[in-house]
């Protein structure tokens, strides 16, 4: 599995895949999105990832690769077809992407560093990050919330005591009294002279988001351009989950007419499908595995919506 440009909440979502048919799960770590360390790790275009991909599956099982399920969500999705169409997994059987369309995403990268701005860009701490993804409506499912977020953040680091710092304040205590002794016993009071007193102090630990999307803004159009067709030009069986009909393109119409590919849309979800309905996901998936006799049921298998 891919996720997008922010890390998968991969455990959490590959248990109810596995919990539902027979399979191993492998939550693709891509290059600058987790803790792993690659050289040129700034380069997110589509031809260094979706080669990160085959070289991933190459490395963990050689000549002797299973069967293989690509699935990716938004820029994820995108990764996932280009690797497909450009045939970096020999072992493909299947391709599924979830919530990514050439025509809205190319649309919508006009305004994506309008929107990126208007995003938070420190939180004073991984609850406040998670609250503010749900009330923004970047994620509706709270308990998704709290298993993605914590992988899309790190820790703020700043000078701590450098001009301007948001960690640092400066504590003036200004004409104090002090008392002094003077000979012969008596007691006068002298005032202090304006010497600030500097305190540091460090609040909580502040975090920041681990990628600056708007420094990837060079990869973008090469991530989508040209995506419709590259998917429908892969030879292995396609689902594509989307969070409404709308989304759908010219050519992914015409090609979900011929029958080309499976759709299913799952309503009242956001961009992020996945994380808003893990659970109609899950189900959507496996029910598309054993359509397509890729692997075996664990139980009952009902689909919630209708394929397309």
């Amino acid at each position: 599995m891919e996720e997008a440009i922010q890390p998968s909440p991969g455990q959490f979502f590959s248990s109810l895949i596995i919990s539902r048919v027979k399979c191993r799960v492998v939550a693709v770590d891509l290059r600058g999105h987790g803790d792993t360390k690659v050289v040129d790790s700034d380069n997110l275009s589509a031809e260094k990832m979706s080669r990160d991909v085959g070289d991933i599956i190459n490395t963990l099982y050689g000549a002797n690769a299973p069967p293989v399920l690509l699935i990716g969500h938004s820029m994820g999705g995108a990764i996932a077809v280009h690797s497909a169409a450009k045939n970096l997994v020999p072992s493909l059987q299947g391709l599924c992407v979830i919530d990514v369309v050439e025509g809205t995403a190319m649309d919508a990268l006009n305004s994506m560093q309008t929107f990126l701005r208007s995003r938070p860009k420190i939180f004073n701490s991984v609850e406040s990050a998670i609250e503010w993804s749900v009330k923004s409506g970047q994620i509706r499912n709270l308990e998704s919330a709290r298993v993605s977020m914590l992988g899309q953040l790190k820790r703020y680091e700043e000078e701590q005591n450098s001009p301007g710092s948001s960690h640092a304040f400066v504590d003036t205590a200004i004409n104090e009294e002090e008392e002094e002794e003077e000979e012969g016993g008596g007691i006068a009071k002298k005032e202090k002279k304006n010497e600030p007193s500097i305190s540091i102090k460090e609040d909580k630990p502040e975090y920041t988001w681990r990628i600056e999307l708007s420094k990837t803004e060079k990869y973008w159009e090469g991530w989508f351009k040209g995506l419709s067709n590259l998917f429908l030009s892969c030879p292995v069986p396609k689902l594509l989950l989307l969070a409404g009909v709308d989304r759908l393109d010219r050519d992914l119409t015409i090609g979900q007419m011929q029958g080309k590919f499976q759709m299913q849309v799952l309503p009242q979800c956001g961009h992020a499908v996945h994380e808003d309905a893990p659970d109609k996901v899950a189900e959507a998936l496996a029910t598309f595995m054993i359509r397509n006799k890729f692997t075996e049921s664990k139980g009952d298998i009902q689909s919630s919506y209708p394929s397309f």
